[in-house]
Parts: C-alpha cells; sequence; structure tokens
C-alpha cells in the first residue's frame, strides 16, 4: 500500500492522483490479523487504505459521504506528523480542498499539435500552456524539440 515513505522516496512534498475506485476489503495488518479496511484504488499508484480523517476529508470535498462516489475524484496526498501510539510518525493526509485538475498534455492528445505550432511560432510561451495543461518534464522536452524544430523549418 502507499504509504508516507511513498512520497519520501519519491522526493515529492505532495503528489495529487486520482482514485480509481474505493472499497471495503480484508486487510492483513502487521500483526498478521485481518482487518475490514476502506482502501482507494489509485491510477497509476499503489492503493491507500483510508483512515476515518481521510474518508471524512474526501466526503466534505465531494460532498457525498458514499464511497461509491469517489471513483474518479482527484485528491492531493501529503505527510503530517501524528501522533500515533504514543509516537509523533509520519502518515499520508489528503489535504481538505479539491485539487486542480488540469488534463495532462500527451504527444497523442489532440491538443499536442496546436501547443508545438504555439510554441514555435509565439508569442506563447511554455508557462502559458502550462497554466492550461500538466506537463511531464519528459513531454516538456519533447514539446519543446518539436516547436524548435518548426520554428527553423
Amino acid at each position: 500500500y502507499i504509504g508516507a515513505y511513498s512520497l519520501i522516496e519519491a522526493d515529492v512534498k505532495e503528489m495529487t492522483i486520482t482514485i480509481d475506485k474505493v472499497i471495503s476489503e480484508q486487510v492483513k495488518g502487521s500483526d498478521g490479523r485481518n482487518e475490514e479496511c476502506v482502501v482507494a484504488h489509485l491510477k497509476g499508484q499503489k492503493p491507500m487504505i483510508l483512515n476515518v480523517t481521510n474518508c471524512k476529508i474526501i466526503s466534505k470535498i465531494y460532498d457525498t459521504p458514499f464511497i461509491e462516489d469517489w471513483g474518479g475524484k482527484a485528491i492531493t496526498i501529503y505527510i503530517a506528523k501524528v501522533n500515533a501510539f504514543g509516537e509523533l510518525m509520519d502518515a499520508l493526509r489528503i489535504r481538505p480542498k479539491k485539487p486542480s485538475t488540469k488534463p495532462e498534455l500527451m504527444p497523442d492528445s489532440n491538443k499536442w499539435n496546436d501547443a508545438v505550432k504555439a510554441l514555435a511560432n509565439g508569442p506563447v510561451t511554455m508557462e502559458q500552456i502550462k497554466t492550461k495543461y500538466n506537463l511531464s518534464a519528459e513531454n516538456e522536452l519533447t514539446l519543446f524539440d518539436q516547436a524548435g524544430a518548426k520554428s527553423s523549418k
């Protein structure tokens, strides 16, 4: 399951992810016993066990207490220090607001060629494109390369 260590290993302070589905399922604890838990299955990540606090936050930001309604919703997770079992520990928490939901700009998307042309011909900048779209570092370089090749033709 995803945990605070996942963000530490990825060297990120927070991560916005989309919930695929949320179900109640049996989870084997560190003591070997099975426990019924609410588990969010996430797109592109390991599942996340949702505690009561995180369930309340999702319920509040999306205005529904029904876990069946949470699929397709975006959440932003971060690491918080919490008192648990008599000591201060790292825990995953969900930001209490909806994350901004910009679409991902990908080379195979309809808007990619428009972005290449706009960047090549100006006056559109990469910063302006990134205000409307999420763009991975790799795709940003690809976009620059394609725009540069187009502007030199």
